[in-house]
């Protein structure tokens, strides 16, 4: 007994005495998983944060006013069409102005078929000499001033046909109804906001970029957006501010959002701008380590099913999905530890299995 506990005495010295490498030479630290980094042709991005607006707005007011509003025909999210009816104001007292008009147009006609007769009769009597040159001048001038007459009540009379026709408050256009003031029995003034419509249901993006951001980026561009919800949508450039904003410096950036998504107008979203590919390094997102507010991967040095890894600090760059771009620190083909390097140090030796 007494010479077993001297020999693992002995042995725990020697452990001890060992240097910490040829004590981990033995033992991996953990088994991970490695792969070789790659070349891929990526989009180069831009990021900028903008509201998505609608692409143009109708706004639909009264053209009559004093009349009562009897029937609402759309609401707010209603998709409509160029032409259709959205309200309607009473006629009632508009039709009845109507009747009136057209009596005196009426009225205006027979007054204007008598001076007619009274200036074809004065001019075969003038020419017999039988009425005295102001005698016929006259009746020229009653001739004129009924035909006068008849044109101005036959102009307030279309004046009056066309306020009947302002009664029905039709969609200038197709588009979504995004706002409704007309009430049932509200009596509307002239120039009255009653409707606002998002034209053609279009919406755009509207990104602010910096000056060296916008040289950049090309009309055509994608553009990806992070909506608020959580849910992602796609745009395309359609156009770009000509000028900078003196305030802020910074340019606008129009892009087409299509329908039927889940985006909506006077959402703030940010996007991401595909420009042209260019060749990226690339490594999985779960190789990148970062300590001390620097990046790091765990390059394997060899092929070998057991080696010793090396903390390599990088530099990245974009990312898409689950994968990281290397701007600088490694080169094409060089093997990285995949799963596991988070609990890594420099030097630990590890197992790797594919």
């Amino acid at each position: 007994m007494h010479l077993t506990g001297i020999w693992l005495a002995a042995a725990v010295m020697l452990s001890v005495a060992l240097p910490l490498h040829a004590q981990n030479a033995a033992t991996p630290a953990m088994t991970v998983t490695g792969v070789a980094t790659r070349q891929e042709m990526w989009p180069d991005t831009v990021r900028a944060t903008g509201a998505i607006e609608p692409w143009q707005e109708a706004v639909v007011s009264a053209q009559v006013g004093g009349q009562r509003v009897v029937e609402v025909l759309a609401e707010v999210g209603d998709s409509v069409r160029a032409g259709q009816v959205l309200a309607r104001f009473d006629t009632a007292t508009l039709r009845a102005e109507e009747a009136e008009l057209a009596a005196a147009v009426q009225q205006a006609e027979a007054s204007l078929a008598e001076a007619e007769a009274n200036r074809e009769r004065a001019m075969a009597l003038k020419e017999r000499n039988l009425m005295s040159g102001q005698d016929v001048t006259r009746m020229l001038t009653q001739a004129d001033v009924a035909r006068a007459q008849l044109a101005a009540a036959q102009a307030r009379l279309a004046s009056k046909r066309l306020q009947l026709k302002y009664t029905d408050i039709v969609a200038p256009d197709a588009g979504v109804v995004s706002a409704r003031s007309a009430t049932l029995g509200a009596v509307a003034s002239v120039g009255q906001e009653l409707f606002r419509l998002i034209r053609q249901g279009r919406l755009e993006w509207r990104g602010e970029l910096t000056a060296q951001q916008l040289a950049r980026v090309a009309i055509g561009s994608d553009v990806e957006l992070a909506l608020p919800n959580g849910e992602r949508a796609t745009a395309r450039v359609r156009q770009l501010a000509p000028s900078m904003n003196s305030t802020s410096r910074l340019a606008t950036v129009y892009a087409d959002v299509p329908g039927g998504g889940s985006a909506r107008a006077g959402m703030y979203a940010e996007g991401t701008l595909l420009l042209a590919k260019t060749e990226a390094l690339v490594v999985p997102a779960t190789s990148i380590v970062i300590r001390d507010g620097r990046n790091y991967v765990f390059v394997l040095p060899d092929q070998s099913a057991s080696t010793r890894v090396v903390a390599q600090p990088v530099q990245t760059g974009r990312r898409m999905g689950d994968a990281v771009e290397i701007r600088e620190g490694l080169a094409p083909g060089a093997r990285v530890v995949q799963q596991g390097a988070g609990f890594l140090n420099d030097g630990d030796i590890v197992r790797v299995v594919p």
